[in-house]
């Protein structure tokens, strides 16, 4: 039947369409069918609290992992994302690394800072959150990158990849909320980032297990997206406030971080800017980071550094934020591609091939401009 083919075709289908099933599934529960209730009754599901028989909670395996898995099958992603950074990777590869990830950083940062100033952290402008702001647009689509860098790029590019993973995860977010004034403990943060951390020293240590733990950062990626839609409803994507913060948001990061990123090349001399806009993209993982901060707030209100209320607030706005990071995350991957191609033909226009390495501050003068560099 192709599934896989109809929604791999889907901008950040793997993520975007569990999800969306997850929040349908959840949504029906919510409705509470008459019929469907009496039909789980006959089957034998317990009622819950307010005496409605529900799908998504019958227990067992099923609620465990399509219900209530969000955050360890989030955590498993995390600690197979982190055994694929490589440490080992070329200077130009690393420095454009580097720039890539500090600027995307500091852009989604500053953004989301002026943002909550403005308006409001919490329901600010078009009921988009600090948290969603800097959630999106600091987190990029890698595999759209390295495809867009490996068709309109040079080596480097592509090689920055390694570098660019770093920003998988919630941990980016974390900080950015820590430093604008959350009581977030350490400990919060090291829940974070342990499993990247422990997923990157044994990818790095031994490459047989960096091939074996490959496959998760793929396949685990509908079962925690179904199972963060599970807590959502649906209605909320049809929501037009949703709809419109969900564009803004992604118009936001092209434009923000994208331009972040093409200045920071244009500060160290670099020639072609096809990485920087292929960078200016929402990943799908990102979905995922409300619940990560979510879960960091409980840890903060077991600690006593933050109150209970205050953690709430961020539990709060989950539903809300994956769903506009969600339509982010569309709406970059289709338009992204654009971007690059008209980069690329600009660059074209002027002399520059982006898919040729140049030494910095370098005029091209044929192949003599190459570097030959092993990433």
């Amino acid at each position: 039947m192709k599934i896989k083919q109809a929604i791999d075709k889907f901008p950040g289908g793997l993520m975007v369409i569990p999800l969306l099933a997850g929040a349908l599934l959840n949504t029906i529960d919510q409705l509470h069918l008459p019929f469907i209730m009496e039909f789980l009754k006959g089957l034998g599901v317990a009622p819950n609290a307010d005496g409605n028989h529900e799908f998504m909670k019958i227990g067992g395996f099923t609620q465990a992992l399509f219900k209530d898995g969000a955050l360890t099958l989030c955590a498993l992603f995390l600690f197979c994302a982190g055994s694929q950074m490589n440490f080992r990777v070329g200077g130009k590869a690393l420095k454009k690394g580097i720039l890539l990830t500090t600027s995307k950083y500091l852009a989604g940062f500053a953004v989301g800072m002026i943002w909550g100033l403005l308006s409001d952290p919490v329901h600010g402008f078009l009921g988009l959150s600090t948290m969603a702001i800097i959630a999106a647009m600091t987190n990029g689509n890698g595999g759209m990158f390295a495809a867009l860098t490996g068709q309109y790029g040079n080596r480097s590019d592509v090689g920055a990849t390694a570098i660019l993973s770093l920003n998988d995860g919630p941990f980016f977010t974390l900080m950015a909320l820590g430093m604008m004034g959350a009581n977030f403990p350490l400990i919060a943060f090291i829940a974070v980032l342990l499993p990247i951390l422990i997923g990157m020293i044994l990818g790095n240590l031994d490459h047989e297990i960096r091939t074996f733990l490959a496959a998760g950062e793929s396949l685990v990626i509908p079962f925690f997206a179904f199972a963060l839609g599970a807590g959502m409803n649906l209605a909320s994507f049809f929501n037009p406030e949703v709809v419109g913060a969900g564009i803004i948001l992604a118009l936001m990061t092209i434009v923000f971080s994208g331009g972040a990123m093409v200045l920071s090349f244009k500060l160290f001399r670099e020639k072609s800017f096809i990485a920087p806009w292929a960078e200016a993209s929402t990943a799908g993982n990102a979905v995922a980071t409300p619940a990560a901060i979510a879960a960091a707030a409980t840890v903060a209100a077991g600690t006593g550094l933050m109150t209970a209320a205050e953690a709430e607030v961020y539990q709060g706005l989950v539903a809300v934020a994956s769903a506009q990071i969600s339509i982010a995350t569309i709406t970059t991957a289709l338009l992204v591609p654009f971007a690059v191609i008209l980069a690329d033909k600009y660059q074209k226009k002027r002399g520059i091939d982006g898919k040729v390495e140049f030494h910095a501050g370098e005029k091209k003068s044929g192949s003599s401009a190459v570097v030959e560099e092993t990433i």
